[in-house]
């Protein structure tokens, strides 16, 4: 069986781990260390890169279940478990906070939660945090990177995962990389636009924040939502 430790030294994404850090590692060599070993066939980095390449890039695999998994050659339901454990766990990550329920309360309580992750990014993001009856949060996703067009972003996109969540209510984030969070007007065309899908499907649309450096504008408290 093709193991990482059969790779040459230097292409073993462990030792990679530890001399460079795994912020240096790329999500094929991320993905290969969790999984440990390829198949008879496979080495484990070809593996894990077509893993990644199947599911339509990393968001994809976070998105996959068990039958997705194990119907890619190569995966069997010990290394599909794996990945579904990571899945798992890095979902409760974002959704709970000292092992407690993380509940929104107003506007700062949802931009604390992505605040850190997002302000420093040099693409625009969309996040939509999904929410229950309680306003807890139950998942927090990812949806779009690139410039908010209200032509692009596509309400199916973002309501997809909050119906896969069965989400009572969503709050949208976004960033603005230049640090300035005051909203454009295609900003405001997105918003009116996933606001009116909402209602139809009855998820409401809480906020929509907009995350600059360290500082966050809220389209609600703007009186804009």
């Amino acid at each position: 069986m093709n193991r990482i430790k059969d790779l040459p030294e230097n292409e073993r994404p462990r030792e990679r781990l530890f001399r460079y850090g795994p912020e240096a590692l790329s999500n094929i060599e991320l993905l290969a260390i969790l999984l440990g070993c390829g198949s008879k066939k496979e080495n484990i980095i070809s593996l894990s890169s077509r893993i990644i390449q199947n599911n339509g890039g990393i968001n994809g695999v976070f998105d996959s279940t068990l039958e997705d998994f194990t119907n890619i050659s190569g995966i069997g339901k010990a290394k599909a478990a794996k990945l579904l454990a990571v899945i798992e766990l890095s979902k409760r990550f974002k959704s709970f906070k000292d092992g407690d329920n993380y509940k929104i309360h107003n506007s700062q309580d949802a931009a604390m939660l992505v605040m850190k992750e997002m302000k420093s990014l040099k693409q625009e993001h969309l996040v939509v945090i999904m929410l229950n009856t309680k306003n807890v949060v139950i998942s927090v996703k990812n949806v779009f990177i690139g410039s908010l067009n209200s032509s692009i972003v596509h309400p199916r996109e973002v309501f997809s995962y909050a119906i896969k969540n069965s989400s009572a209510s969503i709050i949208i984030c976004h960033n603005h990389p230049s640090g300035d969070p005051s909203p454009s007007d295609e900003d405001i065309k997105v918003t009116y636009r996933l606001e009116k899908c909402g209602e139809i499907l009855g998820i409401h649309l809480i906020d929509h924040l907009i995350i600059g450096n360290g500082q966050y504008i809220s389209l609600k408290e703007k009186g804009i939502l």
